[in-house]
């Protein structure tokens, strides 16, 4: 079993969500951050990907006080100056962004002290929030950035049908909090095998998938009544409010639609049992793994779901993986459905994003398709694509320069900047 949805301890992530309940605590990472940050940067001489428009065959970027200025072709480019950076005729493109992995909440190598992604204890954990146990100092984080990964959407595993809440961080803050791009950025649910696995071991529910969707559907249910409730008693004087319940606090936003679901689902009957429960309580939501999404393609581009799907890089280790194939997101962007690819950290080390889009290709993805689902799809479907994911300007200034195709095995990461702050 990995390690995700096996019993151990989970955590999550989430804001406080008033009576407002679309009110989320957004945590925004200061451009200051660090101490290294440059005021300005001409990078120039290489092969552009601003992934919100053409390949720039030889272009330029500009960066000022962690923000993107200005992107184009050398023709346009302002005057090279001192410590300008030369590409010397490699790619410059915007930083990597893994959309679902536990980076930080399971300790490299080691072990239960520092496994906190899985509070397998109880099977709805909506207030659990990543922030709180995620390790910014662990080893991983410095490999995430020196692999071109800027921004990751870390959180719970999958020990529980209601897991907690998810946060998007970069992957260069000192702690936690200055880390953070947005925490709350979602909710996670899980269904399918994990659960069932884990609390069989206890004998407790749910045992089955029936259960799970139950657990699922009972506590949204409860979170709106709940949120009716306050409500209510908001507007009248004379009725009186709900005890504080911190579970439906969290769960509330999800089911009025502030803050998004994230369904951990590999087989097609998961997958369809997740669109179905998000159709019920009207959810904003994203498939997350989708190993047979290929077999209900159709289903999800109807629904019009984006999936996030990985990790390619790794064995079948359980029985629901047995639809395991590599041409899943090639499929999947045939027939209209938005796709990111991510890492599932640690299942396939976070700094191998780069090379799990590359077996796309091999797959039959067009390279700039692939590229798009570890950039721009991955920053849009994770929610920060205001921020991050394109060479936009105005957004953050993460970029990194490569020695050749970004997607190119024998590439290499020659430099990386986050909100302008050289990091490699």
């Amino acid at each position: 079993m990995s390690k995700k949805g096996g019993a151990l301890p989970a955590e999550s992530a989430q804001s406080i969500h008033k009576r407002e309940w679309n009110v989320s605590l957004s945590l925004v990472i200061s451009p200051d951050a660090g101490s290294d940050q440059l005021a300005e940067l001409l990078i120039y001489n290489g092969v552009v990907h601003p992934m919100d428009g053409p390949v720039i065959p030889h272009g330029y970027v500009r960066m000022e006080g962690g923000i993107l200025q200005a992107v184009g072709p050398m023709e346009e480019c302002p005057a090279v100056e001192q410590g300008d950076l030369d590409a010397a005729g490699g790619h410059i493109l915007p930083g990597f962004v893994d959309a679902h992995c536990h980076l930080g909440l399971f300790g490299n190598a080691v072990g239960f002290e520092a496994d906190d992604g899985n509070e397998s204890t109880d099977p709805c954990t909506p207030q659990l929030r990543a922030i709180d146990a995620v390790n910014v100092l662990d080893r991983c984080f410095e490999e995430a950035r020196e692999g071109g990964v800027t921004t990751v959407l870390t959180g719970p595993g999958s020990a529980n049908p209601i897991a907690g809440q998810f946060a998007a961080l970069k992957t260069n803050g000192r702690w936690v909090d200055e880390a953070v791009v947005l925490a709350p950025a979602a909710m996670k649910f899980a269904l399918g095998e994990n659960p069932k696995t884990v609390y069989n071991e206890r004998k407790e529910t749910p045992v089955t998938r029936m259960a799970t969707a139950a657990i699922i559907r009972e506590n949204l249910s409860r979170a709106l009544e709940y949120r009716d409730k306050q409500e209510k008693a908001a507007l009248d004087p004379d009725l009186e409010g709900p005890d504080l319940d911190v579970k439906l606090e969290a769960l509330g936003a999800v089911a009025t639609g502030a803050l998004p679901a994230h369904f951990h689902a590999h087989r097609a009957d998961d997958i369809a049992t997740a669109v179905r429960i998000a159709r019920e309580f009207g959810l904003r939501y994203v498939i997350v793994h989708g190993t047979e999404g290929y077999q209900v393609a159709g289903l999800l581009a109807e629904a019009g779901v984006g999936v996030i799907t990985g990790p390619c890089l790794g064995d079948r280790c359980k029985p629901e993986l047995v639809g395991h194939t590599l041409e899943n997101p090639v499929l999947l962007a045939k027939a209209g459905v938005k796709v990111a690819i991510c890492t599932d950290h640690p299942e396939t080390p976070v700094q191998y994003l780069p090379l799990c889009a590359a077996m796309a290709v091999r797959a039959g993805m067009e390279e700039e398709e692939a590229l798009a689902c570890i950039t721009r799809n991955a920053a849009e479907l994770g929610g920060v694509g205001d921020r991050v994911g394109t060479l936009t300007p105005g957004k953050d200034a993460d970029v990194v320069v490569t020695s050749a195709h970004p997607l190119d095995w024998k590439s290499r990461v020659e430099h990386v900047f986050i909100q302008g702050v050289p990091v490699k």
